[in-house]
């Protein structure tokens, strides 16, 4: 969805204004923090709502709670369910209906932010966001993703604001896996290769900001990730947190829809519907997909660049222990109709794959899915933006199953 506009003014014959929802009013960060917070959350409301997932609900029960005890305020909590789904929202809604709820808390990772923002959004509530990972900057954006009670992306919501409070507990987010760190690196990164392609020659000002803070981005992921995964709660690990959580949710503000999804985020959203990508984290998904945007780069394009950015990822990934191919990503006894399927909706009309300055067909994107992995096979006499061979075609039979046997790098 477009980000919100407002309606022409009386007697302007300009454009709609557009809204800018750049940041949230409020970001506290800190070892320890949310147990700071409870007047912060009292000065939005008196009868908080949680939204939780049920893999923080000891959490929201054992920290969360008896501090919004304290300081008197009335409050309750509610899973979203299996995923950030439109029956989820119904059942959030009447939890918020029935407690008579005048704030909307979010804690946790993308999905129950996701719910808890636009819950609120819906009810015009405020919202404050308590992340608990650092596995995307979900607690910054305005934007919510909805997926399908099978767990397949289906749209994302344009919201009228960024929350109205954010707290960042470097304490809590210690206390998550350090993979779900590492799923946020890949996630913030692609913020680099999608926005670069897709918005690269934009001669609009917050656009040009917005790209150039990417590629800062992706310099500090590429320098420091490793270091901050070795060491977690150090100072270069804080870094890296708020880089994924902080400094890519403030690029997306920015820049809008065009700098925070194109071919990357595209993929993760036709695996999304793959029930065996399920156990995969968004950002693994997201960083698989941007070795699939650049691989079409290099198929279609011959982009040389994008052969050199893919290998020097490549090296990143393993380091870092993000998936490099299919069967990284336990997908390697898929079926070529699954394949297929997926690609399709990755390549379906109102797709992000389409933010590419090129034409992306199914198949194309299977043979990209596929080879993620290859080494370069651009000569010296390929230049960036000259196109290259087409791939070859994949098998159309739906009964073929089997691991793909995918070059190692």
């Amino acid at each position: 969805m477009p980000d919100p506009t407002l309606s022409d003014l009386p007697g302007s014959s300009a454009s709609p204004l557009q809204c800018l929802m750049i940041a949230p009013a409020r970001v506290i960060r800190g070892e320890g923090v949310l147990a700071q917070m409870g007047s912060e959350i009292a000065a939005l409301g008196q009868r908080p709502l949680v939204v939780c997932g049920r893999n923080t609900q000891v959490l929201v029960g054992s920290q969360l709670m008896p501090l919004l005890q304290t300081q008197g305020l009335e409050s309750t909590q509610a899973t979203y369910g299996q995923d950030c789904s439109e029956a989820g929202l119904a059942t959030l809604r009447q939890a918020v209906a029935d407690h008579r709820a005048d704030v909307v808390i979010g804690v946790g990772g993308g999905k129950a932010l996701d719910a808890a923002k636009l819950l609120a959004y819906q009810l015009q509530l405020p919202i404050v966001t308590v992340p608990t990972s650092g596995a995307t900057c979900a607690a910054w954006t305005a934007l919510s993703n909805i997926y399908s009670e099978q767990g397949g992306f289906l749209y994302d919501v344009a919201l009228a604001r960024c929350p109205d409070l954010l707290v960042l507990d470097y304490g809590l987010i210690q206390t998550a896996p350090l993979r779900t760190l590492s799923a946020g690196i890949g996630d913030a990164i692609a913020k680099w290769y999608e926005a670069s392609v897709s918005s690269g020659h934009s001669d609009q000002t917050l656009m040009i900001a917005a790209i150039q803070q990417a590629r800062v981005l992706r310099d500090i992921l590429l320098q420091k990730s490793l270091m901050a995964l070795q060491q977690p709660g150090s100072p270069i690990w804080r870094e890296v947190v708020d880089a994924s959580v902080l400094m890519a949710g403030m690029i997306g503000g920015l820049g809008g829809a065009q700098c925070r999804t194109v071919a990357a985020h595209a993929v993760h959203n036709g695996l999304t519907h793959l029930p065996a990508s399920h156990e995969m984290l968004h950002g693994e998904k997201v960083a698989y997909g941007i070795l699939v945007q650049l691989r079409l780069e290099e198929m279609v394009q011959g982009n040389g660049l994008a052969s050199t950015a893919r290998q020097q990822l490549l090296k990143f990934y393993r380091e870092i222990g993000l998936p490099r191919s299919l069967t990284e990503l336990g997908l390697s006894e898929i079926s070529i109709a699954e394949l297929q399927y997926a690609a399709e909706i990755a390549c379906n009309p109102h797709s992000d794959i389409h933010r590419l300055p090129f034409k992306v067909e199914p198949t194309q994107l299977m043979a990209a899915m596929i080879s993620t992995t290859a080494p370069c096979h651009l000569t010296k006499t390929q230049e960036p933006g000259t196109r290259s061979q087409e791939p070859e075609a994949l098998p159309s039979s739906s009964s073929i199953s089997h691991p793909f046997g995918e070059v190692q790098s």
